[in-house]
């Protein structure tokens, strides 16, 4: 109880700390000084707290990773996003549920499985950055990692095993044309260079579908041109969304959707975030499988897109509330998720 008791009051603390993206210090420091209160060996690599014993080189090393920075509040809270509340079971705050009830429980289970022999090395890491994919978060965190064998993200998943994701890449696309007076039919239109891209873009559909993360999907969700009414605009900028199933890295499919385009330049902006999967055979999913959780696919994206090793997803909470108004975690949530979690590491 003590241990339930120890998470809610640190995720009470870090939901009344603003910590949006790229501005998580404060957050940072509020967590690094409590973990050293409680004894645990902790390390600060920029704004990413790691706690690790002595590895010995012989067992094999696990993960547990959460996040500690938060999305911006959306305009439609009705309350206090920053103000911590316990309504019944539910804890509201930004940031509860994303994934700060992951956050506090895999902090409680290293706790706890700290002070008796185990036949693995246990290593937690709190990043930064999640919600942007940023550089000084996991990125900056992984060259100090030991050796890792495989690694639980606590993001929220209703405690069932998210053994897939889907990769992310964005990338930015642009048609050119000549400006003209738009009364005398001058110019050429950007806009209505890029139409026939746009249509292709929007019809296309990729053969290879994943059985976990379905087809590869993309998606025009931005799109820029003109100055005033009475001007041929010369440049129509536009955004394609791209989440990629395991079947195609992210290098391959900017170079095929380049030799699509007819009239649009494409220039990305990452191809770091790449598909990430877990094989069903091993030992931890199985362990899931003994202890009747149901393996699934996640559409969206985590640090896990960033790990060169075998992980999955599992977490209190669900993936619904992350980024909505009036975000929380249940109490109960993040007590089934610490015995959850030790079933699953003991076993």
């Amino acid at each position: 109880m003590q241990y339930i008791n120890d998470a809610i009051t640190l995720l009470q603390q870090l939901i009344s700390i603003p910590s949006v993206s790229r501005d998580e210090s404060a957050a940072a420091d509020c967590f690094e000084q409590q973990v050293k209160a409680w004894g645990l060996p902790a390390r600060r690599i920029g704004n990413n707290i790691l706690i690790q014993e002595t590895i010995d080189p012989a067992k094999p090393t696990l993960l547990l990773n959460a996040h500690i920075d938060t999305v911006k509040p959306v305009a439609s809270w009705t309350r206090d996003p920053f103000k911590p509340t316990i309504e019944g079971d539910r804890l509201y705050g930004l940031g509860s549920n994303d994934c700060g009830g992951g956050l506090v429980s895999l902090l409680m289970v290293y706790r706890m499985l700290r002070e008796s022999p185990t036949q693995y090395n246990l290593v937690y890491l709190a990043s930064c950055e999640e919600e942007v994919s940023g550089a000084n978060g996991f990125s900056l965190a992984l060259p100090e990692l030991p050796k890792i064998d495989v690694a639980i993200v606590g993001e929220p998943t209703g405690m069932q095993p998210a053994i897939a994701e889907k990769g992310l890449m964005v990338i930015d696309g642009i048609a050119r044309g000549k400006s003209g007076h738009a009364a005398r039919n001058e110019g050429i239109n950007a806009i209505y260079e890029a139409l026939d891209d746009l249509v292709w873009l929007r019809d296309y559909r990729f053969k290879r579908e994943s059985p976990l993360l379905g087809p590869t999907k993309m998606t025009v969700t931005v799109i820029n041109s003109g100055t005033q009414h009475n001007v041929v605009p010369d440049e129509c900028h536009f955004v394609i969304d791209v989440r990629t199933n395991e079947y195609y890295h992210n290098e391959y499919l900017f170079a095929f959707l380049k030799k699509q385009m007819k009239k649009c330049e494409l220039k990305a902006r990452s191809f770091r975030l790449s598909s990430s999967s877990i094989a069903e055979d091993h030992p931890l999913v199985q362990r899931c499988l003994q202890l009747g959780m149901t393996p699934f696919g996640s559409p969206t994206l985590s640090d896990q897109a960033l790990m060169p090793f075998p992980s999955l997803k599992l977490g209190p909470g669900e993936s619904s509330r992350s980024h909505s108004a009036d975000e929380f975690i249940c109490i109960s949530e993040i007590e089934k998720a610490i015995s959850t979690y030790t079933a699953l590491i003991n076993g």
